[in-house]
């Protein structure tokens, strides 16, 4: 190969492939509402087979580790340098969308194809990494994939039972091929002083850039998460009909009490200057015992807490708290909260920031800054010190849905600054 400026010159992406690769992912994803790419499960490892299958065609190198996470490399003219490294997750969630993740996954590769196909090498390797079940709706864990290339991920996660099949992540790696005994003892793939940078492009998850009209965002950092998943109030079943309210411990009542509480205590924290989100994603009675004619007397219910700073996260849990001790007190009702799951805030590279805001800039394009309200696998890769940035593709209808409405004009967009950036950084 031969090298070409980073400045001037270098290949436009792979379209063609960009294109083919969303078609065929959607087609062997689609579950007949929306898309199903099960963290290690088939529809995930469709992907990863799909992804490795059009990168060894395109003459880049490929490997995985023993989270089944998959690297796509174009070597640079210098050995032995830190990587260069983009990409991001292909699962999704249940009845999900055709973008999310699998478009920063794609856009690496097309940018790696291009440059492949047009003779450019640049100085220092340059790595798509198509990372593992980065959605947590199937594994009650965050982060699986990132967090076991740097051997972060806990022994215990390899216990976690997958929602729908109640199998755990150890057996769903072992029927794959995966190596659960060295994620058990915490065998890092990667290492962070063989990184130069990490760049993801995702789509955007809310209306923003929509709204805007704006169609990149420049993420400015990314939110940490206190969570808890399975947490459950315990009442008393009685009549509906004969039971006085002064003699009800009714679950509904208390966790409903409880919702609306949150969004007060959301509503105060904003006040005093905190930013955060507040979700109650699940509020569901005992579909065996519930009945119209009781008193119910279980709730199952979830809080998901986000927050860039992790002094909000921490003021805002012990307001849940004094909370539940109310309103158990008031109803007569026990709350069980369960564990407690958490992630850190992701820390944005400054230098990227500006590098990516200067790329869509010389390109004609107009960018936003924003945070990054959902979880993302770079923020594993920014809490072990690396240069990281997230780029934000315009999407309508949100994520997480089937109706995820991303352009291929705006994807076009992103992956060129993506291309640029990744240049710029590898010499």
């Amino acid at each position: 190969m031969t090298s070409l400026s980073t400045s001037e010159g270098v290949p436009e992406p792979d379209w063609a492939l960009a294109d083919a690769l969303f078609v065929t992912l959607h087609a062997s994803g689609f579950d007949g509402v929306g898309i199903t790419r099960d963290s290690y499960g088939a529809g995930e490892q469709r992907a990863h087979d799909l992804l490795r299958e059009q990168a060894e065609r395109s003459g880049l190198q490929v490997s995985v580790d023993g989270a089944l996470n998959l690297y796509i490399t174009l070597p640079g003219r210098t050995p032995d340098t830190a990587v260069v490294m983009t990409g991001s997750h292909l699962d999704s969630v249940p009845r999900g969308g055709n973008y999310d993740g699998a478009a920063g996954v794609v856009a690496g590769l097309a940018v790696l194809s291009g440059w492949r196909k047009g003779g450019y090498q640049p100085q220092h390797d340059v790595t798509v990494m198509a990372v593992r079940a980065e959605e947590s709706a199937w594994f009650p864990v965050s982060y699986v994939g990132s967090k076991a290339a740097f051997g972060l991920l806990p022994a215990q996660a390899l216990h976690a039972t997958r929602a729908d099949t109640g199998q755990t992540l150890s057996e769903h790696l072992t029927k794959l091929g995966g190596d659960p005994l060295s994620l058990a003892r915490q065998v890092a793939a990667l290492r962070p002083a063989r990184i130069n940078c990490f760049v993801e492009v995702h789509i955007e998850q809310g209306p923003v850039l929509i709204e805007a009209g704006v169609p990149l965002g420049v993420v400015s950092g990314i939110c940490g998460s206190l969570r808890y998943r399975r947490a459950r109030a315990l009442g008393y079943y009685a009549h509906s009909g004969a039971t006085p309210r002064s003699h009800r411990r009714d679950a509904v009542v208390a966790v409903s009490q409880l919702v609306v509480t949150l969004q007060r205590l959301w509503q105060e924290l904003e006040h005093e200057g905190h930013e955060l989100t507040v979700t109650v994603g699940q509020f569901a009675t005992d579909p065996v015992q519930a009945d119209f004619s009781k008193v119910s007397g279980q709730v199952d219910f979830c809080i998901d807490l986000r927050s860039q700073q992790p002094l909000t996260l921490t003021l805002m849990d012990e307001r849940l708290h004094r909370a539940i001790d109310e309103i158990a007190s008031e109803h007569g009702v026990t709350f069980e909260l369960g564990e407690r799951t958490q992630s850190t805030p992701g820390v944005m590279s400054a230098q990227l920031i500006a590098d990516l805001h200067t790329a869509a800039q010389n390109l004609g394009l107009q960018t936003r800054c924003m945070p990054s309200g959902a979880g993302h696998d770079a923020a594993v890769f920014a809490g072990q010190g690396i240069d990281t940035a997230m780029l934000f593709i315009r999407n309508a209808n949100g994520s997480h849905n089937p109706d995820e409405a991303m352009s291929i004009e705006d994807f076009q967009a992103a992956t060129r600054v993506l291309g640029r950036v990744l240049a710029q950084r590898a010499g």
